[in-house]
């Protein structure tokens, strides 16, 4: 009977939560129903950024491929020194997922 209380408050304690918390590498804003949020992931001395290169990764249900690595984004743009890097994240109830790395540099 214990155990089953306390499951039960977990179980509480998670659903009155509600479906809004931090995620990604900033730990920017996510939701379960709609996410489409930016922001940083780096930032160096290296001056200039003439160039610019991305990669992605997406997902469906419970299939995901592809690769947001900041090396695909940099192979992708001919990038040597990377300037800073930026991501984007777009996720529809739980079901669609995309994450995109942009690299700026030279």
């Amino acid at each position: 009977m214990k155990k089953l209380i306390v499951g039960s408050c977990a179980v509480a304690v998670m659903a009155l939560t509600g479906c809004v918390g931090p995620m990604g590498i900033a730990g920017s804003t996510g939701a379960f129903v709609y996410t489409d949020v930016s922001g940083p992931i780096l930032a160096t001395g290296n001056s200039g950024s003439t160039k610019v290169g991305q990669a992605s990764s997406e997902g469906i249900i419970c299939v995901a491929t592809g690769d947001a690595s900041l090396k695909t984004a940099c192979a992708n743009g001919g990038i040597t020194k990377i300037h800073h890097a930026d991501y984007h994240v777009t996720s529809v109830l739980g079901v669609y997922a995309k994450t995109t790395v942009t690299v700026y540099g030279e």
